[in-house]
């Protein structure tokens, strides 16, 4: 599977994670108690490892900056109708707001909603109301 990362020059670069450093323990080729990162750039190999609550706070840091990228104002925004919401399809506003999930009765539409502070709520539309979004998912 890929992971998505590329290096510098846009080349995909396979990422392996898992429990363990890069030194002699308790993994295969790992130190107990630490993370390993292992990156398979084109150029050669690199391998990290930290503590496990460096780790928490890399994915931390992560997450923050996928929600910035995110939203990112982009292209113009784009407007659907409610009967044509996904998951993943984020509202356009001065607050994130992601569509969990999108379920159609007749022709009422049931919106469930994630904030970006995770909160979650539904709320029903009809299925024409048409609905501004900042970013919609492939």
């Amino acid at each position: 599977m890929s992971s998505g990362i590329t290096d510098a020059d846009g080349h995909p670069v396979p990422v392996t994670v898992g429990a363990g450093g890069p030194g002699a323990g308790a993994a295969p080729g790992g130190e107990p108690g630490r993370v390993s990162l292992r990156f398979s750039p084109p150029a050669g190999e690199l391998v990290w490892s930290c503590a496990p609550g460096a780790a928490r706070e890399l994915a931390a840091a992560l997450l923050r900056a996928a929600e910035e990228a995110e939203n990112t104002p982009g292209e113009r925004p784009v407007t659907v109708v409610a009967g044509e919401l996904r998951r993943g399809d984020v509202r356009d506003g001065d607050r994130s707001m992601t569509v969990e999930s999108a379920r159609a009765d007749g022709s009422t539409v049931h919106v469930t909603w994630k904030s970006g502070a995770g909160r979650s709520w539904t709320q029903a539309y009809a299925a024409d109301t048409p609905i501004t979004l900042k970013r919609r998912l492939p």
